[in-house]
């Protein structure tokens, strides 16, 4: 054999294959593995081999995010992002701040505020005015299900005290009956659809930024959740096609088209035309994603039972399905017989329930395919749906950083879900021990993109260091616990799997490309509470070096 291009060795080496197997280097040329040893492979090493000594630290697949928002992400980064703070008084002086420095702005957009900062998780546009003045002002929460807006914007979209509620959102309300300056789910599109357009230019830059730092974390692939018109930031797909097309792309990237929930089965002829547009070199939408329902804290999360009130008691409130059911059981199986996957945005029992039943009537009209649906979040999990995961084929996407106390969790979850459905929460661990594909991501920016991070929490039920918000003994739900190598796979191998990309990455195998991650230890070898101090040191696709540390 010749000597190789790049050589790995003297740490320990994750392969993620069916066996989970450890060997110590890796050898690659021209971008592929060529060899993977217990041993050293000295015999590979030529006068221009690049050595790479792991110095016990270890090398594992680059890691695949099966849920994730780069361009947004990225957009925010160039925008006023309030991701990195946490309290209602460091939003307003950073938004003054932001303001101030932008002086020629239409509009103050930005994001990434937290509904735990503000009482009932529902911020003022009172407060806002203070600081943003007659200029209109938009900013999405950190889930991206909700928005804070001034009077300049209620006023702009013309939202007054007789502006009703449209059927897939809700204007949050003052006493007087007056929208407040919190808007849930379909109520943003009141708004956002006066914002003006990012140009494509913007769209490209802040992909740059976001796959950048994707990459910091060992992130070498990803599936975008929402390729399409939604919310405030554009759509991503014009921005990767221009990346792939000038090489700037160097990630793989599995794009899911947006489902407009405002539309029937007539957009599945465009969205055929689609993706027949959107593949270039490290790109293609090839998969549909359709929300199912909002999020929990806002009451908006789809339920087999309604909420309760806080005090044990049943609202009438169910939450909502974006989707009719009848449309979602006729669409499933339209798309799947085209050869989509379906990606689901699913965090309520009904809304996973509606989402494995429309895979179940494609199956029995279609019979099996190979497109690997699956439902990302998986929130709340009736234990009578757990076992239809493995039966239908439908791979569980889990965000896990979020199985974990924290205060939205403490204040604004459990005591409006009430028992038994508080304990059905993020069921990992029922999932895996019935034989349900696991795969992971992280929905940034929504939440941080690290794995290590989420990784943790997985393995132990508590937010990894640096993560903690408010001070939590207690695992949450312990029993639901995966163990770390069933983590990490589901993180490489099985968010490969689910883009259909394993033959080519997500295992360390002879054949496979050298999309490779460089972990700064071996975090099998330290105590488990230590798992998401874990870092990132260096990060290669195809064997060109994409992302290296400092001290690296």
């Amino acid at each position: 054999m010749p000597y190789a291009d790049l050589v790995f060795t003297g740490g320990p080496v994750f392969t993620a294959d069916t066996v989970r197997s450890r060997a110590g280097s890796v050898a690659v040329t021209d971008g592929r593995i060529v060899a993977v040893s217990p041993g050293d492979l000295r015999d590979l090493v030529g006068p221009s081999t690049e050595v790479v000594d792991l110095a016990g630290r270890m090398l594992i697949p680059g890691f695949q995010d099966a849920h994730v928002h780069p361009v947004w992400g990225g957009l925010d980064m160039l925008r006023c992002d309030l991701s990195e703070l946490g309290t209602a008084s460091e939003y307003l002086a950073a938004i003054g701040g932001y303001v101030r420095a932008h002086e020629d702005d239409e509009w103050i957009l930005g994001g990434g505020w937290q509904m735990s900062a503000f009482p009932g998780g529902t911020p003022t546009a009172a407060a806002l005015d203070a600081v943003t003045g007659d200029r209109p002002a938009f900013f999405p929460n950190r889930d991206g299900h909700g928005a804070w807006v001034n009077s300049a914007a209620l006023r702009r979209a013309g939202i007054d005290r007789d502006t009703p509620d449209p059927a897939d959102g809700r204007i949050e309300r003052d006493a007087d009956g007056g929208p407040s300056g919190t808007l849930h789910e379909g109520a943003m599109a009141l708004v956002n659809r006066l914002l003006p357009d990012e140009p494509l230019e913007r769209l490209t830059e802040a992909l740059r930024h976001g796959q950048r730092y994707l990459h910091s974390f060992g992130i070498t692939g990803w599936q975008d959740a929402i390729v399409g018109s939604y919310g405030d930031a554009g759509d991503p797909g014009p921005a990767y096609l221009a990346a792939a097309a000038d090489g700037t792309l160097t990630a793989r990237v599995v794009g899911a088209i947006w489902w407009d929930r405002t539309k029937g089965l007539e957009q599945i002829p465009s969205i055929l035309e689609r993706r027949e547009r959107s593949r270039g070199g490290r790109f293609a939408a090839r998969s549909v994603k359709v929300m199912q329902d909002g999020v929990a804290e806002n009451f908006t999360a789809s339920m087999l039972e309604p909420y309760c009130d806080g005090h044990g008691h049943f609202t009438d409130n169910s939450g909502i399905s974006f989707v009719a059911p009848e449309i979602l059981n006729e669409a499933v199986p339209l798309l799947d017989a085209e050869g989509f996957q379906l990606h689901f945005h699913a965090i309520g029992d009904r809304a996973v329930r509606e989402c494995l039943d429309a895979v179940e009537h494609a199956i029995a009209r279609n019979g099996r395919s190979d497109n690997r649906h699956h439902i990302a979040h998986i929130q709340v999990v009736h234990p009578e749906d757990i076992r239809r995961f493995r039966d239908l084929g439908v791979a569980a996407n889990m965000q896990s950083l979020w199985a974990t106390y924290e205060p939205q969790m403490v204040e604004l979850t459990l005591p409006f879900l009430g028992d038994p459905r508080s304990a059905w929460q993020y069921p990992f661990g029922d999932l895996l021990r019935h034989g349900a594909v696991l795969a992971a991501g992280s929905d940034w920016s929504v939440s941080t993109p690290d794995p290590m991070a989420a990784i943790h929490t997985a393995v132990n039920r508590r937010a990894a260091p640096g993560y903690e918000e408010g001070d939590y003994e207690d695992a949450f739900l312990p029993e639901q616990a995966i163990d770390l190598a069933t983590s990490l796979t589901a993180y490489t191998a099985g968010s490969a799997w689910v883009n259909h990309l394993d033959d080519v990455t997500g295992t360390i195998e002879v054949g496979k490309y050298a999309d490779l991650a460089v972990l700064d230890r071996d975090p099998f070898a330290g105590p488990a509470d230590q798992i998401g101090a874990t870092r990132t040191l260096q990060t290669f696709v195809e064997g060109e070096r994409v992302y290296a540390a400092p001290d690296a």
